[in-house]
């Protein structure tokens, strides 16, 4: 098997509507190791994201579209009450499946709703930030349209996280998912999210497709990359 060339054949088997419940259901919940593990969004958080939150000067609102079973959002929400910053958080998913998961996770400053990014622009949703972990790589054609809509949801800063496609990612993968893996989807999945994802470069080349807006594409942990732009690029 070749990692030179993106594979946007493969899917994974969370997507399958029809997939094992429970197994599904164990994968989400343990997405909150995994990325702490991996995703590097503490730094992503101290670096770009909180810096502006603080900022404002006022509450903010922050969004993570494509939420999956909501870790990222409370681990991010219980963060910003850490440093005394007032945001709510919203995480937004179409699927109802992941929703199950995420509402046990929200809080006075954290809610959940479903609705994927175009749902949310035709309502007149506007936010302070828009982010999301590991959305990018599920995306072909479309790439670019989910990208405006994100920049049209943010009157700020707008940050899209993903992996970076490698042979020492996946193999690294392969054995440090081990542990975690049994009665869950997380190494078949991780393994073809690897597959399916982008090298800087071509992200670089499939965000120039959002015409309308500058990104920048950053390598914020090993083997990760970051879609950064503004409401105003």
């Amino acid at each position: 098997m070749s990692l030179a060339v993106r594979d946007t054949e493969v899917r994974e088997l969370m997507d399958d509507p029809a997939c094992d419940p429970e197994r599904l259901a164990a994968t989400l919940r343990r997405f909150d190791t995994v990325n702490r593990l991996v995703s590097g969004w503490g730094g992503v958080y101290r670096t770009r994201l909180a810096p502006r939150l603080a900022a404002l000067g006022r509450p903010a609102r922050v969004l993570d579209l494509g939420c999956g079973g909501g870790d990222l959002v409370a681990r991010l929400a219980a963060l910003a009450r850490r440093d005394g910053l007032d945001v709510r958080w919203v995480g937004a998913d179409p699927d109802p499946r992941a929703l199950r998961i995420a509402t046990a996770r929200e809080s006075a400053d954290v809610r959940f709703v479903a609705a994927d990014s175009g749902a949310l622009l035709a309502k007149g949703d506007v936010f302070d930030a828009v982010i999301s972990n590991h959305v990018l790589h599920h995306l072909g054609s479309e790439l670019p349209v989910v990208a405006a809509q994100s920049r049209a949801l943010s009157s700020g800063v707008v940050l899209h996280g993903d992996i970076a496609r490698g042979r020492l990612a996946y193999a690294l993968y392969a054995i440090g998912i081990t542990p975690l893996a049994p009665g869950t989807f997380l190494r078949t999945d991780g393994l073809r999210s690897i597959r399916r994802s982008f090298t800087p470069d071509e992200l670089r080349a499939a965000l120039r497709a959002d015409t309308a807006g500058a990104w920048s594409v950053h390598a914020p942990a090993p083997f990760r990359l970051l879609a950064e732009s503004t409401a105003d690029a």
